[in-house]
């Protein structure tokens, strides 16, 4: 029997914590987005550590910026950034406040709402693939920049909240080299993904000049 998986919020402790720590441990649980038009749910089964000044793959790499201001803490918030003009991406701030490191959202799978997320997905050839990639999931869930900063531990409802949900076993646990990030950057091990899951994106080798949270 399939265990029911656990709605209670994760707390801001669970953030509070190296992000290499952080990252696997996210896999299977639930991000819940709310609209106006309803909730959507997403188990997530993809996800990149970046651990910024320690990380030329990191946009904190360089020091603190109006851009990414948001990853500098507190740990359990959402760090949301706009790339190649026309994507959104989704970050959960992670370790203590002031030390900049997050973990990006790069795949899920769809649980609730997803009546929701195809209309926002039209190219979306089956519900697999609704958030098979960082911004295709910002996407499905209707996530810009407007919800950057938002608390995604607080107990009370918030337009993006981070659920307990069901932790992925560490033997189903897989990691290798991020996707499309460049130089330096790109040679950590440090995505995270559910084996054999359909949801989880390709891999890519670097893109010229990309850079991720």
């Amino acid at each position: 029997m399939i265990a029911t998986p656990d709605r209670t919020p994760l707390p801001r402790e669970f953030f509070d914590r190296p992000v290499l720590d952080v990252a696997p441990d996210l896999l299977g649980r639930i991000l819940v987005r709310t609209t106006p038009d309803g909730p959507i749910e997403l188990r997530l089964t993809e996800v990149e550590a970046y651990d910024g000044p320690n990380d030329p793959g990191s946009h904190a790499y360089r020091g603190r910026t109006p851009r990414n201001d948001v990853m500098f803490g507190p740990p359990g918030h959402v760090y949301v950034y706009f790339t190649y003009g026309m994507w959104h991406c989704m970050n959960l701030v992670c370790g203590p406040d002031g030390r900049a490191s997050a973990v990006l959202l790069r795949a899920g799978e769809i649980t609730e709402g997803a009546e929701l997320a195809r209309q926002r997905r039209l190219s979306a050839r089956n519900d697999k693939e609704l958030a098979k990639g960082p911004a295709r999931l910002a996407t499905a869930l209707g996530v810009d920049r407007a919800l950057d900063g938002t608390d995604a531990c607080t107990p009370e409802e918030t337009p993006l909240r981070m659920l307990t949900g069901t932790p992925v076993p560490s033997d189903q646990v897989r990691n290798g080299p991020r996707t499309g990030v460049a130089g330096d950057g790109g040679v950590h091990p440090w995505r995270f993904w559910v084996a054999n899951d359909p949801t989880v994106s390709p891999y890519r080798a670097h893109t010229p000049r990309r850079r991720r949270s």
